[in-house]
């Protein structure tokens, strides 16, 4: 079966939205919607019976809307500015972030620094908030006895943020440590409103989780 290039250009639009659809970078997905629609209005322009006014105007409006919301997005990104090290942060911990959604959850938070043996959490204990090690490294133990050790990058208290409850190991410094503090009551008013926030930092737990049962293991 051969294909007509009008039918051509039917089959790329709704090829260029399927695209759309994977992707996770929002201005790069609404760049693609533009596209995609713009071709679709080509479509219903030319085609045989065409031209055929009512998908053309529909594709205008969300033309319209996906160009105003690039424009947002790019004034956006482009009226945040990071220090090195919430940029290191950034392009490492939360990638998954967009730009303004990490600087809000950054505005929240609190830079500390810990002594050697300082005490994150005790297990048993209260967790008062959420630690992310920016830089140095702890040691994990359960039941006195050690079971792993963390490095840069490690979240502490997440499992007490994410169930509610006391910690599940006690968790000591092992070298003089950098570290980013999230009190807990400010953190749940910020993810409460900011779904989307809420569900990047998930992703953030869920990879934390995974490498720390590596850890555990190997």
């Amino acid at each position: 079966m051969s294909l007509t290039g009008i039918e051509l250009i039917g089959h790329l639009a709704f090829f260029l939205t399927a695209i759309s659809f994977w992707l996770k970078d929002m201005l790069l997905l609404r760049f693609i919607a533009v596209v995609s629609a713009l071709v679709g209005i080509t479509y219903n322009y030319c085609i045989d019976v065409g031209p055929l006014w009512l998908p053309i105007f529909w594709l205008g409006v969300f033309t319209f809307i996906n160009v105003w919301r690039i424009v947002g997005i790019y004034r956006e990104r482009h009226s945040v500015s990071f220090t090195d090290d919430e940029r290191e942060l950034y392009e490492t911990v939360f990638r998954d972030f967009s730009p303004v959604e990490f600087m809000k959850l950054m505005r929240s938070a609190e830079w500390r620094n810990a002594d050697e043996d300082a005490v994150f959490a005790t297990e048993g204990q209260p967790v008062e908030g959420l630690h992310l090690l920016f830089n140095g490294e702890v040691r994990i133990e359960r039941g006195g006895e050690e079971i792993s050790q963390a490095r840069d990058g490690a979240l502490i208290g997440e499992m007490s943020f994410i169930q509610g409850g006391n910690a599940s190991a006690t968790v000591t410094a092992v070298v003089p440590c950098r570290y980013v503090y999230w009190p807990e009551a400010d953190l749940r008013s910020l993810l409460r409103r900011n779904p989307s926030i809420d569900l990047a930092l998930k992703s953030v737990f869920g990879l934390d989780l995974t490498r720390k049962l590596a850890g555990e293991t190997s």
